[in-house]
């Protein structure tokens, strides 16, 4: 069984998917938002065409590890998505997943429109491959 890395945003999520053998992470695809429900539907249909067991998401901790309202409306969302489908829910801290990811599509000369539209599902990835990571030791 795979798992699926999240990175819950307000206009966008990213996502990423496991190898089979729960290795390695790849970046999915960027969702755009459109509402709740239809948001929620396409996360737990992803989640049952991969075959996923465990739908992990980036709590987004301050930087001196409390957690804040982002990291509410992130239990939120993946509470509301136990309505659609029945893989387990995990969280893990993803402060500076998202800086990585730009500083690495920084490095690979990546244009600042073309980071836009994928630096969400790289940031779900680093949060997945750190996840897998943790998992493995």
């Amino acid at each position: 069984m795979r798992k699926l890395g999240v990175d819950l945003g307000q206009v966008r999520i990213g996502l990423a998917l496991s190898d089979a053998l729960n290795i390695f992470a790849s970046a999915l695809e960027t969702y755009h938002r459109k509402s709740l429900e239809l948001d929620l539907k396409h996360i737990a249909d992803v989640a049952n065409a991969n075959e996923v067991d465990v739908i992990v998401f980036g709590l987004p901790l301050n930087m001196d590890g409390t957690q804040g309202e982002k990291c509410k409306e992130t239990y939120e969302f993946a509470d509301q998505l136990k309505k659609y489908c029945s893989q387990k829910i995990e969280f893990i801290d993803e402060r500076l997943t998202t800086v990585s990811a730009e500083k690495m599509l920084i490095d690979a000369n990546v244009s600042r429109k073309d980071r836009k539209q994928v630096i969400d599902k790289i940031a779900a990835t680093f949060i997945l491959q750190s996840y897998l990571d943790k998992k493995s030791i």
